[in-house]
């Protein structure tokens, strides 16, 4: 998994910086803009947002701002802010899914096209839909995780078998 995110996000920010190139040297130095370059970059730019976001899900390197664990100074607490970390980030994942099926639902309906080239928008815009399901089903792995180390640490009374 880690070789096809890291071929996958390098492939498509190669993409983007190539398009934003093209668009600079085409549009202010040889003052000719490319119609419908934006139409085409629209792909590529938000699907590596969005995998972006999936592959620091994946990792669990997102950013976070743990204010609580400068005062939490067991370790029982930090896992337990770990688990209750993750049990929000599922709760707001969730939530955020819900908008995101409706909104695909809203453009597979509407099945809008990009105003230059015409292009169907479907395809970018359910990288969201995708990206989020994708982001849940990795917080569940790390509350998971959490979990199963919180049962090894302390009491061996909470036990997953995985």
């Amino acid at each position: 998994m880690d070789t096809l995110a890291k071929y996958t996000l390098t492939a498509l920010i190669g993409l983007v910086a190539l398009g934003q190139f093209v668009q600079v040297i085409t549009r202010y130095v040889l003052q000719v803009p490319v119609l419908g370059l934006e139409d085409v970059m629209l792909y590529p730019t938000l699907w590596l947002y969005i995998l972006g976001s999936v592959n620091a899900s994946r990792e669990n390197t997102h950013i976070r701002a743990n204010v609580l664990e400068i005062f939490i100074k067991t370790e029982r607490g930090h896992k337990i802010l770990a688990i209750v970390g993750e049990i929000i980030s599922l709760i707001i994942g969730v939530w955020l899914l819900i908008w995101a099926w409706d909104y695909t639902e809203y453009a597979w309906r509407t099945w809008r096209e990009s105003p230059t080239l015409y292009i169907p928008t479907f395809y970018s815009d359910i990288a969201l839909l995708v990206g989020l399901a994708l982001m849940i089903l990795y917080s569940c792995w790390h509350l998971l995780t959490h979990v199963r180390s919180f049962g090894r640490s302390f009491g061996g009374g909470v036990h997953i078998d995985g």
